[in-house]
């Protein structure tokens, strides 16, 4: 599929309802209100398709956008076109789904150690992120590079910008998840950190308990794996 038949499609699946639900999650600008439905059913169609998700990247339009990091290939992503994306970030909805793509390609650690220290809440907030992904992958990171976030998190997460507090927690989740030793760990940061303040807006999103959350997961896969 080509570009303008990809946004043409994507036009059509919009409707204002779905634009006023990604309005309140904070995105802005030219957004047609695709459902991930939609999304989902586009990406299928498409596959992966470098070249069309380096276009619809560049349309500025949110829902293409999103699909952009859809159809990438994680693999074919360069370094530059990664940088070009994140510094472009403005909402957590197109953060979240660009984590995702970021996590997997071969520069995610890299990027991750870069983008944690930034300034900019969006970029930071990817970092974090990423961070999170490669947490629970096997061998996304090094038992003293969880250390090290541990540390980190627990004491700057506080003096953070609103969503970089909601990703940094949501990575602390993610480590606590890695094993039986880090779930220790984590827990025992996420009650020294106490109760994490973000702003979610028009919204009804609500920030974790992370050593709740850590629980919860560890039970959940308890009995999944009871089931097997």
């Amino acid at each position: 599929m080509k570009l303008p038949e990809v946004l043409k499609a994507l036009k059509g699946y919009g409707t204002e309802q779905n634009r006023k639900v990604y309005r309140r999650h904070g995105v802005g600008g030219d957004v047609y209100g695709v459902s991930y439905a939609h999304l989902g059913k586009l990406q299928k169609a498409i596959g992966l398709d470098q070249e069309l998700a380096l276009a619809l990247w560049d349309s500025g339009v949110h829902d293409a956008r999103v699909l952009a990091t859809m159809v990438a290939d994680p693999q074919a992503m360069k370094s530059g076109d990664l940088e070009r994306w994140c510094k472009s970030l403005d909402n957590y909805v197109v953060t979240d789904a660009f984590v995702k793509l970021a996590g997997k390609s071969r520069f995610a650690q890299a990027k991750m150690k870069k983008w944690i220290r930034s300034r900019n809440e969006w970029i930071a907030s990817a970092g974090w992120g990423v961070a999170g992904s490669l947490a629970l992958q096997d061998e996304g990171l090094s038992g003293e590079e969880m250390d090290g976030l541990l540390e980190t998190i627990e004491g700057d997460i506080h003096q953070q910008k609103n969503r970089v507090r909601h990703a940094m927690n949501m990575t602390l989740i993610s480590i606590g998840l890695h094993s039986e030793a880090f779930k220790r760990k984590a827990k025992a940061a996420a009650k020294r950190i106490g109760k994490v303040e973000v702003d979610h807006g028009e919204t009804n999103c609500k920030t974790p308990d992370a050593a709740a959350y850590i629980d919860k997961s560890w039970e959940h896969k308890r009995r999944k794996h009871r089931s097997c």
